[in-house]
């Protein structure tokens, strides 16, 4: 099925303009004069940067913020003490949006354009998800204003989904039944550009494989030790052997977590933190039984035992065209983030930092990416969203053209104007979107029929993380 502007023209031709024209002045009015609110929630979200599963305090406020606005607050849902589900109205369609917001650890940075670590912090929001939870709580709030001041029937629903970073919070609540109901899931991104493009991207699993040895001295009785760093190192030097063997769009990372304390100790535990990852979830299930190949050969050959813990798993993102159509229709009626005099100095100042940045800044903030399919090479729980329900995403440019996620001139960016502008593009486009679904319901059934297409009429979710358990203390 292929879907072009001309056939979301003619869509969205079949909306009532005038009517609509009015209502989306209203919904955008409202997000003006509401950023400066929206802006000082992102901000404390970026102060407190809390990790995947302990964002007691980030969950918390955006569940007080929507509880305020009418919605109806299910606290605590899949087993997630952060998750929650907010829920205003009733009936058909169901409409769903997502927010984030964990932090990464292991970065500190202020919000000055240049490198400076803040003493105090060991975690900081180099993914944005601070914006990523206000924005979509502001989203989510201006269209029930919308829905109630016009009458509007169906359901809207904004999912608090926790530890997106390694965690699979997302992947939980699908596997009880949350997303079932939904009709369709708008989601949003922080980035360094804006675009609403259909994307997809790598399905992604991880594991902790724990090597156990004997303990000894290492110099005086060398030969009553099995190392368990050896059982590391060997199964890292056959991973690496394997990198040659693997298909080119695949990708693997790992890092030593544990590999004993003395060198005059032979190490009897050491642990190894690997991801792999594919585009496909059926290859990336033969490549990671070759992986803990790899693990076993490398317990037996050193004289180790070694067991492993899978982490997450996260399925690739299935895109929707139908949906990005529409999203795209609305980013550009938005349009882009625009630059004042001080947000170009510092984007200017920050940018020295950066590697094949823009030469006019302000004018790539602004820009609108073309619509056109996306492979990406990152991973999100999203993507096992996406296969049980039509999904898309909108990125926004909350940090300065150039920049790369998960580096300290995304967290700088995130906690100044840049940011919460950028996060406003976000709520605004996503706004639109969710009030064009709630009102046409054939851009519904279409977005229904091409998510029904593309995922195949044999299509079984299963999980790639398993039946575990939660890993609520995976970043303790």
């Amino acid at each position: 099925m292929t879907f072009t502007l001309k056939s979301l023209g003619l869509l969205l031709g079949l909306l009532p303009a005038a009517a609509l024209a009015a209502d989306e002045t209203g919904m955008l009015d409202y997000l003006e004069r509401e950023q400066a609110r929206f802006a000082g929630i992102a901000d404390a979200i970026w102060e407190q940067a809390e990790l995947g599963y302990l964002e007691t305090e980030s969950s918390g406020l955006l569940q007080e913020t929507l509880a305020a606005e009418g919605f109806a607050i299910e606290a605590g849902v899949a087993g997630l003490p952060t998750a929650f589900v907010a829920s205003y109205g009733s009936g058909e369609p169901v409409i769903g949006l997502l927010a984030e917001f964990d932090a990464l650890p292991g970065i500190s940075q202020t919000a000055a354009p240049h490198r400076e670590e803040d003493p105090d912090k060991h975690s900081a929001h180099a993914c944005g998800h601070h914006l990523f939870g206000a924005g979509s709580t502001a989203a989510a709030i201006a269209v029930r204003h919308w829905m109630e001041d016009n009458g509007i029937e169906g359901t809207l629903r904004l999912y608090g989904t926790p530890a997106e970073e390694g965690g699979s919070g997302k992947v939980y609540m699908v596997r009880a039944g949350l997303f079932a109901d939904v009709d369709a899931v708008l989601v949003w991104h922080p980035s360094d550009r804006n675009a609403a493009n259909p994307a997809t991207t790598l399905a992604n699993k991880s594991a902790k494989f724990r090597f156990r040895g004997i303990s000894s001295h290492a110099a005086v009785a060398p030969e009553r030790g099995r190392s368990a760093l050896d059982g590391v190192e060997a199964m890292n030097l056959m991973a690496n052997m394997m990198r040659e063997h693997m298909p080119q769009e695949s990708r693997m990372h790992y890092v030593i977590t544990s590999g004993g304390s003395a060198p005059n100790v032979v190490p009897d535990f050491a642990e190894v933190f690997y991801y792999l990852r594919h585009p496909q979830a059926s290859e990336l299930e033969q490549l990671w039984e070759r992986l803990v190949a790899t693990a076993e050969g490398a317990a037996q050959g050193t004289g180790t035992e070694m067991d492993f813990e899978v982490i997450h798993g996260n399925h690739s993102v299935l895109p929707n065209e139908t949906l990005a159509q529409a999203m795209y229709a609305n980013l550009n009626q938005v349009g882009g983030v625009e630059y004042d005099i001080e947000d170009l100095a510092y984007a200017r100042e920050l940018a020295k930092s950066l590697q094949g940045n823009a030469d006019d800044l302000a004018a790539a903030a602004a820009r609108i990416e073309p619509m056109e399919l996306e492979q990406g090479m990152g991973s999100t729980d999203v993507g096992d969203v996406s296969w049980q329900v039509p999904t898309t995403e909108l990125r926004a440019a909350t940090w300065v053209p150039g920049t790369a996620p998960h580096t300290w001139q995304a967290v700088a960016a995130g906690g100044t104007a840049i940011g919460s502008k950028g996060m406003m593009v976000a709520a605004k486009s996503m706004a639109l979107t969710a009030a064009d679904l709630f009102q046409d319901p054939e851009l519904v059934r279409a977005a229904q029929r091409e998510f029904l297409q593309r995922r195949g009429e044999d299509f079984e979710y299963r999980a790639l993380l398993g039946d575990r358990e939660p890993p609520l203390d995976y970043r303790r």
